[in-house]
């Protein structure tokens, strides 16, 4: 029986099944939980019609933060080098930092991001911030400064030789006329 709201668990007066070691060792000595018996039901009933009024609250501010999320783009900026790679990489809680400058409260863990991003780009995060909640958001990961990236490629063909770029192709000459001169 939960005495307290348990994110991803439950409200006040939910009876949950768990593992005996997450009850045992996080909910019982944190007070979060207690064995159910009619009377502590009793004692919690006002303390859940409360949280149900604050779930139901947070719902509403949710769906509402969600609305204002819609269509959104931002741009981060970071340090690179030539390459276009990150000294780095843009994680959850750089993401949920900068939503949060913005004026969006959003928790690094309602930032679904599969992976750290590494490069320069332009990418498309999902915010999750309940079950059915979730929006998708535009992030534009920019250079800090100028790149200046004036190698060229390398074209390789089949044979594993370097294929020169040049006005004009090398011809070989034949074994022959090369042993005469």
């Amino acid at each position: 029986l939960l005495t307290e709201n348990v994110d991803s668990l439950g409200i006040v007066g939910d009876g949950v099944r768990v593992r005996i070691g997450y009850a045992r060792n996080f909910l019982l000595p944190m007070g979060f939980a207690t064995t159910p018996s009619k009377e502590k039901l009793d004692e919690l009933a006002d303390k859940r019609a409360v949280a149900e009024k604050e779930m139901a609250a947070l719902r509403t501010q949710r769906q509402a933060l969600i609305k204002r999320m819609e269509d959104l783009e931002m741009t981060l900026e970071r340090a690179v080098n030539d390459q276009g790679v990150l000294y780095g990489s843009v994680t959850q809680q750089d993401l949920s930092r900068a939503l949060n400058t913005l004026g969006f409260e959003v928790k690094p863990r309602e930032v679904r991001l599969p992976h750290g991003i590494k490069h320069l780009g332009d990418f498309e995060v999902t915010v999750k911030l309940d079950a059915d909640l979730e929006t998708v958001i535009k992030v534009y990961v920019v250079a800090d400064r100028k790149i200046e990236d004036e190698r060229e490629e390398m074209e390789i063909d089949n044979e594993g030789n370097v294929v020169y770029k040049d006005s004009k192709p090398k011809t070989e000459q034949p074994a022959e006329a090369a042993s005469e001169a």
